[in-house]
């Protein structure tokens, strides 16, 4: 077998990835950072260790589809339609202010009107591969600002189809050649979405079902490759972008009972690809570039962190985020995009820029791509970017906790809960804490949220948790508890010790998906954390021991084992109860409640009384009294009206038991 130099090339790329990347994981900066950088330097613009860069870019440019995929594959179609929103009206108004906001400054400084609009459409992409990995290595991307800045990304692969068919139209004289051409794109990527999802959704799912009777995990692998790839052709064939059909092919797939299986075989390959993807992109940077030019280079960078960043922090705020989380959002879009290089490269060919001209744009947009990972770390931690938009916050149109009434959140006196979040966890512990007689307030960033829980007269208001002020309206200091059941790690930690530089003595409950995290928050102050990957654990094996028919002392102990090693919460150890129906022999046995009515047969008399066992058939085995349960009642004690009576044995024997209890007016009365 001959030479293949691609080889040599691949296994010097890993070699430099590996060595650069350990060595920026010793400062504390991201992996990304350090794949870009050993591209920088394995390039042909270092060491020039890759001359077949042709391959290299055809390597990475799967990374991305595999990467979008993995991505469709966590989201689903019911989860893209909860975020519809964002994609629909943030990622129009992102790409739109943008776009126009360069366009108008392009023309400002004597370049045509065309060569503006082509400028726009490069600058307003962002880096999707980019910053969905870091979203994903923080866990963020179910965070306020996560769902935001993933439904703009969305709708910026949406935009690539109509912005390359526009580009070439630039560089000639098209007239209204130019409008019916992106009308024309717009209507076909819309088609193509549709029909891919409508096709899909009956195809995938019995495809998927004949493939799994093989019984073979190679034939799985395929189907799943298959699925991926082919979906991005087929979109790219129409003109949309590979990765957003990769992306459409990952959602197909997590719809059915297949997601999760497809998501764990693809992982390793994806891995591998991206991180080919992010060397590719590092190879792309011109150092001479930015020795010729580093005025411009620099200019044009800080236009990206700041002016990109500050366009998509506006568009959070217009959709009515609050300041933390359009802050956040406007750190993670400020970058420049991988299809900003496909767009350039067809701008050079069809003559709208000179050639070569666009290459301080291209230094600069991979130089923001580098600090992309490094100001996504640091966002969270500056606080000033939130102060300066305080103002703006003021006029997103939503009643926020600061312009309640003293009435409604003046709940120190009762001793009350401060419950931050108001997703499916919230909404449970909520109604938990109304159903137990305990006052409560909602602090909740979703503005949709707030407005729907108010209608239905609710104690939701709008606030960031985060900030002091939103605490203190909310009575903090004289609260019983705070609990925490955010979706964003990051703000949870700054809640935590704001709530604790406020309120030392109040306890903080926290939710953390994994048990690595506790010991760092209870260090800052968590009285209680629980951990979603432990909990569940522990529910997984009650249940299928339980399943299992192993003695319930013999769970209980293997219980204690389990939290004994994960040294977690001190939470009573709780095993499901057989019901009478899953015990074979009692099958039969039914337990029912009985209110004692005014007037019954049973007021005034006793079980033993009443003989209620023999003629009836049914036990007494508990009585409830004023909302006092006696479990061990007395045979000889007397009903009242508004006992409620707690009865076991058979259907028969509650038949016969009903009138005894129930007062039934005298035939004519």
């Amino acid at each position: 077998m001959g030479h293949l130099p691609l080889l040599d090339e691949l296994a010097v790329v890993a070699a430099i990835g590996v060595l650069v990347t350990l060595v920026l994981a010793r400062l504390g900066l991201p992996a990304v950072a350090g794949l870009l950088l050993a591209g920088v330097i394995a390039g042909p613009r270092g060491l020039a260790a890759v001359t077949s860069l042709d391959t290299i870019e055809v390597l990475a440019e799967l990374g991305v589809v595999l990467l979008l995929f993995t991505i469709g594959l966590e989201f689903s179609l019911a989860r893209l339609g909860a975020i519809f929103r964002q994609v629909a009206v943030g990622g129009l108004l992102q790409v739109a202010l943008t776009t126009l906001l360069v366009l108008g400054t392009a023309v400002g400084l004597g370049f045509t009107a065309k060569q503006g609009l082509f400028f726009g459409f490069v600058v307003a992409l962002s880096s999707t591969a980019i910053v969905l990995r870091a979203l994903g290595e923080r866990r963020e991307l179910d965070a306020p600002h996560g769902r935001f800045i993933v439904g703009t990304l969305i709708f910026q692969d949406l935009c690539v189809v109509p912005m390359v068919l526009v580009v070439p139209l630039l560089g000639k004289d098209a007239g209204a050649a130019l409008g019916t051409a992106l009308a024309r794109a717009l209507l076909e990527a819309g088609a193509v979405v549709v029909v891919t999802i409508a096709l899909a959704r009956v195809v995938v799912p019995r495809v998927f079902r004949w493939v799994d009777s093989a019984k073979s995990r190679e034939i799985f692998l395929l189907a799943v490759l298959g699925v991926c790839l082919g979906t991005a052709w087929l979109t790219s064939v129409a003109g949309l972008s590979l990765a957003l059909g990769a992306f459409l092919g990952g959602m197909l797939i997590a719809d059915t009972e297949f997601g999760h299986r497809a998501l764990s075989d693809v992982l390793p390959l994806r891995d591998a690809f991206v991180s080919i993807f992010f060397v590719s992109l590092g190879m792309l940077f011109d150092v001479r570039t930015v020795a010729a030019q580093p005025g411009v280079v620099l200019l044009l960078t800080a236009g990206f962190v700041f002016g990109k960043g500050a366009v998509a922090t506006l568009s959070a705020m217009v959709m009515r985020f609050p300041s933390r989380v359009a802050w956040l959002a406007g750190v993670g879009l400020a970058q420049f995009g991988e299809f900003g290089f496909v767009l350039a490269r067809l701008g050079e060919d069809a003559g709208v820029v000179e050639k070569g001209s666009l290459d301080p744009l291209l230094a600069a947009g991979i130089l923001s791509m580098f600090f992309t990972p490094l100001l996504v770390r640091l966002a969270p931690h500056v606080t000033a970017g939130e102060r300066l938009l305080g103002p703006l916050e003021k006029l997103i149109g939503v009643r926020g906790i600061d312009q309640a009434s003293a009435a409604e959140v003046d709940l120190g006196k009762r001793g009350h809960v401060v419950l931050v979040g108001y997703g499916v966890a919230g909404q449970l512990l909520a109604r938990t804490l109304a159903a137990s007689k305990v006052p409560f307030v909602v602090l909740e960033l979703n503005a949709e949220t707030v407005r729907a829980a108010r209608a239905r007269g609710e104690a939701v208001f709008y606030a960031d948790a985060t900030s002091a002020e939103a605490l203190g309206h909310a009575h903090l200091e004289t609260a019983r508890a705070l609990v925490l059941v955010m979706n964003d790690p990051s703000a949870a930690q700054r809640v935590l010790a704001t709530a604790k530089r406020l309120a030392p003595n109040v306890p903080v409950f926290l939710r953390t998906k994994y048990v690595a995290d506790r010991d760092g928050l209870t260090a800052l102050g968590a009285s209680e954390v629980v951990a979603e990957e432990v909990e569940g654990a522990l529910e997984m094996i009650t249940r299928l021991l339980a399943t299992l028919a192993v003695p319930r002392n013999h769970v209980e102990a293997r219980l204690r084992e389990v939290r004994a090693h994960t040294r977690t919460t001190q939470r009573k150890l709780t095993v499901p109860r057989k019901t009478f129906g899953e015990l074979e022999a009692l099958a039969d046995l039914k337990l029912e409640r009985f209110v004692v009515d005014p007037g019954a047969q049973a007021v005034g008399q006793s079980p033993k009384s009443l003989d209620l066992r023999n003629q009836t058939g049914a036990l007494v085995v508990a009585v409830q009294r004023k909302g006092a349960l006696q479990e061990q009642p007395d045979a000889a004690a007397l009903f009242e009206p508004g006992d409620i009576v707690f009865l076991a044995g058979s259907g028969e024997a509650m038949r016969k038991a009903t009138p005894l209890f129930s007062f039934a007016p005298a035939a004519g009365a």
